[in-house]
């Protein structure tokens, strides 16, 4: 496991501003997250929550900035080539798996493996080692994904087309993940085995950034919560000072009565 502070931080994002129709919907945001520290992004919809995964993976840009280092910085660097960056911070959104899912065939492990080559798929011109293969193989087993291969992706359920996509990011052994809503979809029982492969990953020491609007998905590993709201930081820190009634009540703009069952938080609207 990586010692908090002896590297550079996972994530600095310093001021930052992102405009969409000239309104700010990041606005002088400001956020670090330290490598190991398993981290939680918490909003409703409208808060910022997509842009920031969209800044983080450099399909956005935020305004120019004041100081001279860059407003984003990515374990310590300000500019990325953006397969490189994600061979250390593996990315599945909803978007993604949408692109996965279309109607184009794409069969399980050609999804997988083509993760090396940033691709949909593999081409004529990729040559898959014998390595490759032992990876994908490997990262399929780990997320208890194997007897999908085979099968179509657009013929999978989401969350097993989930599963596959996480097992897609891991060949590269990358540093930490960005989930973003990543149990959108899934029923309670699919909810909780997904969960509980998440909760391997962290035990093994991927750092985990989980974006959502569910409490009940912060799973037991994930200490640290940011509560979003209008783009900009509402509160953070750990789940017991985050995780209130008042502040969730703040964050959502209507009561929430927040329940703890064991290691894991429940949220709900407060009824009179």
């Amino acid at each position: 496991m990586n010692v908090i502070g002896a590297t550079p931080p996972l994530l600095e994002i310093d001021a930052a501003t992102v405009l969409r129709g000239g309104l700010p919907v990041l606005d002088r945001f400001s956020l670090r997250v330290e490598e190991g520290r398993h981290t939680a992004i918490l909003g409703a919809n409208g808060s910022g929550k997509s842009t920031l995964v969209q800044l983080i993976a450099r399909q956005l840009y935020p305004l120019a900035h004041d100081d001279r280092r860059g407003p984003v910085r990515v374990f310590g660097r300000e500019r990325w080539n953006v397969a490189e960056l994600h061979g250390l911070l593996g990315i599945v959104s909803p978007v993604l798996q949408h692109d996965y899912t279309s109607e184009m065939p794409l069969e399980v492990f050609d999804a997988v493996v083509s993760g090396f080559y940033a691709a949909r798929g593999l081409g004529l011109d990729h040559q898959v080692s014998e390595g490759m293969r032992e990876r994908a193989h490997a990262a399929l087993a780990q997320l208890d994904a194997s007897h999908l291969v085979g099968r179509d992706m657009a013929g999978l359920s989401t969350g097993e087309a989930r599963r596959v996509l996480i097992a897609r990011a891991l060949v590269h052994r990358p540093r930490a993940l960005l989930l973003d809503e990543p149990c959108a979809g899934l029923d309670l029982a699919s909810r909780r085995r997904f969960l509980e492969s998440l909760r391997a990953l962290a035990r093994g020491g991927t750092t985990l950034l989980l974006v959502t609007h569910h409490v009940e998905e912060i799973i037991p590993e994930i200490g640290h919560v940011l509560l979003l709201k209008h783009g900009r930081v509402l509160r953070q820190g750990g789940k017991t000072a985050t995780l209130t009634d008042g502040a969730l009540g703040e964050a959502f703009d209507m009561p929430m009565r927040v329940t703890r069952h064991g290691d894991w938080y429940h949220a709900a609207v407060a009824t009179p």
